[in-house]
């Protein structure tokens, strides 16, 4: 694994302004597809999930941390500008929330955990410049925080779309028993998520109803055979 050290989210890089260099920064589809990105068994399921824990806005990216049986470990929210798209601000962004909401993986041999990002944004689904920015930005922070790179996903008005995969489906719609949030939306607002690491399940032994059934009848307390103490006679003196 490359190590290295990321610059505070304020210093810009060399040539920040120069178009050429910002176009630098960005992957397009086929380099993305060509990176090795792991594929998310249940993109429907993780979007969902991420969705409805964050109800993004415009301009909203989430970024979430997955164990290796692909279950949210930590994620983070933030609003984020597009008007002038550079991956590096974008990996700045990216790494700072990650440092907040989980630790780094850099001591180990091989990245174990996955990260994902999801983008709320107008237009059409397809590639844009500021999709191949974000993708240039979840690499590299992958990369400097020890996680291994995943799906990038793009969230329009209607649906969402796995960029590099084709994968894609409806945009999921929030409950109409959920109550809306109430607190304002503000540039640069950050909400944030951790989930404590679920202990690994047990090798050889699959997660299924009857072993479930059985787990929670051995969990319940036991009765002995004196049943529960008799409670003290008074006698009332006559």
């Amino acid at each position: 694994m490359t190590f290295g050290f990321a610059p505070p989210p304020h210093v810009s890089p060399p040539a920040s302004a120069d178009p050429a260099a910002r176009l630098g920064r960005m992957l397009e589809p086929a380099e993305w597809a060509s990176a090795g990105i792991p594929l998310l068994r249940n993109p429907r399921e993780v979007v969902a999930g991420l969705h409805d824990r964050h109800r993004p806005g415009p301009s909203t990216a989430i970024v979430a941390v997955l164990d290796p049986q692909e279950r949210l470990t930590a994620s983070a929210s933030f609003t984020e500008s597009a008007a002038a798209p550079d991956g590096w601000e974008f990996r700045n962004a990216l790494l700072a929330h990650l440092r907040r909401v989980t630790p780094h993986d850099l001591r180990l041999r091989a990245p174990v955990r996955t990260a994902v990002l999801l983008y709320c944004r107008e237009g059409e689904p397809r590639w844009t410049e500021t999709d191949g920015a974000w993708m240039w930005g979840l690499r590299d922070a992958c990369t400097l925080h020890g996680l291994r790179c995943g799906a990038y996903i793009a969230l329009t008005p209607d649906r969402w779309q796995v960029l590099g995969e084709g994968r894609g489906g409806r945009r999921p719609r929030p409950s109409p028993l959920d109550k809306p949030a109430t607190e304002p939306r503000r540039t640069g607002a950050v909400r944030m998520t951790a989930a404590r690491r679920p202990a690994a399940p047990r090798p050889d032994v699959p997660r299924t109803a009857a072993n479930l059934s059985v787990a929670q009848s051995r969990s319940a307390p036991r009765r002995t055979g004196g049943g529960a103490p008799e409670a003290h006679r008074h006698t009332a003196a006559r």
